[in-house]
């Protein structure tokens, strides 16, 4: 039996390490499947874990208000030697470039157990773009031994790296398995979706208005490269793009990173209720994240995870981002980069909401990051891959 320790921190890592957990944890005959998290996350982190009824075994619970980096990396790392060493997993699970991820990856290191990395391959190439999540993922992607590519594209990033081509499996993201899970339960249950539209309301959003014919643009944010600048050039194009569109709602679930929220303030003012069109709301659940996803009618944002999201419920996706790790989308047509500028923000949410032709272009063009079936696809090549000394070719 393989013992198999999954290790993540933040909301969008449980959000596409719980499916895996769960499916897992379907063949307890094969694998003895361990959860550690760390907090790097902690209210946003607890609210996935209950959505998916995942149960940690261990919880470094690292988060404190002001941590830095240093402070992230250093506990993680300090902090894994004693999981690790009460554990001893023979593979540990990191997924994507969160610093989570690669403190875990390193500590498992500092002790010889292979690492598996989910989500690998991606790549800027920019090691400031984003940051500082391109060295995190290259950092890990140099420890881990077996590689899970969401795509073709990051198949070939790693392959282009030296990495062998038996130590990398396609499997598509499993964010997609995720997405499809609560779909299926909002499909089915229309007390559920009663239940996420009230609570979009307490936070204040009224789904109500979109009987009206108004149309959503959800806006998120939070990415360190655009703090200052950035979102003030954010906050400014949609303060224009609210006036020039009144049926047009912009809903924006506000992160709670101060940097994030001083830009808003500063455009919006102190009093964020006096926009008829604009509101600015605290945070959502994953559940009522997706149920607002999948009522809008654009994305803003400059997340990385909501790339692959949106497209799979066919929403057209403007990336805040000058740079992508996620190219595909791009290529498939359901993302375009806008960046931080103004203008440009403002030029192509009002194509998007002026040209039907453009529109459709994106929203029925086809989504690039799988089946919703990778969870699955990694339990194969788990139950079948023996780690290696070395992962690279031989030069």
């Amino acid at each position: 039996m393989k013992k198999i320790m999954l290790v993540f921190g933040t909301r969008p890592e449980a959000i596409k390490m719980c499916p895996l957990v769960i499916e897992l944890k379907k063949h307890p005959d094969v694998f003895n499947t361990k959860v550690c998290v760390t907090g790097q996350h902690r209210e946003m982190l607890d609210q996935v874990l209950n959505i998916f009824g995942v149960v940690p075994d261990y919880d470094l619970n690292i988060m404190q208000q002001g941590q830095d980096l240093y402070d992230v990396t250093s506990k993680v790392l300090i902090g894994m030697r004693t999981v690790l060493n009460d554990a001893i997993p023979d593979v540990v699970l990191v997924h994507g470039d969160t610093t989570t991820s690669m403190a875990a990856a390193l500590a498992a290191f500092y002790q010889q157990i292979s690492v598996g990395h989910v989500e690998a391959g991606l790549r800027t190439h920019n090691i400031y773009s984003p940051w500082p999540e391109e060295m995190n993922r290259q950092i890990t992607g140099r420890i881990a031994c077996i590689n899970f590519a969401p795509t073709e594209s990051s198949r070939q990033n790693l392959l282009d790296e030296g990495v062998l081509d038996e130590r990398i499996t396609v499997t598509g993201n499993t964010v997609i398995d995720a997405l499809q899970m609560i779909v299926a339960k909002m499909s089915v249950d229309d007390g559920l979706n009663k239940v996420l539209k009230t609570k979009l309301l307490s936070f204040g959003y009224d789904m109500e208005r979109l009987a009206s014919g108004k149309k959503i643009v959800l806006i998120t944010g939070h990415r360190r490269e655009n703090f200052g600048e950035g979102f003030m050039n954010i906050c400014n194009a949609i303060k224009k793009l609210a006036q020039t569109y009144p049926n047009v709602d912009f809903v924006y679930p506000m992160h709670l990173n101060p940097n994030v929220r001083k830009p808003i303030h500063e455009v919006f003012g102190e009093d964020l209720t006096h926009s008829d069109n604009v509101f600015f709301i605290e945070p959502l659940e994953y559940m009522e994240f997706v149920y607002l996803m999948k009522k809008s009618f654009i994305v803003l944002t400059d997340s990385g995870g909501i790339q692959e999201e949106a497209p799979g419920l066919g929403k057209p996706v403007l990336v805040m981002r000058d740079t992508t790790e996620r190219p595909e989308a791009v290529e498939a047509g359901t993302v375009k980069l806008v960046g931080t500028d103004m203008g440009k923000i403002i030029r192509n949410v009002s194509l998007l909401l002026d040209d039907a032709d453009e529109y459709r272009k994106m929203s029925q063009a086809v989504n690039p990051y799988g089946d919703g079936k990778a969870c699955e696809r990694i339990i194969q090549a788990l139950g079948g891959i023996k780690a290696q000394s070395n992962q690279y070719k031989s030069t």
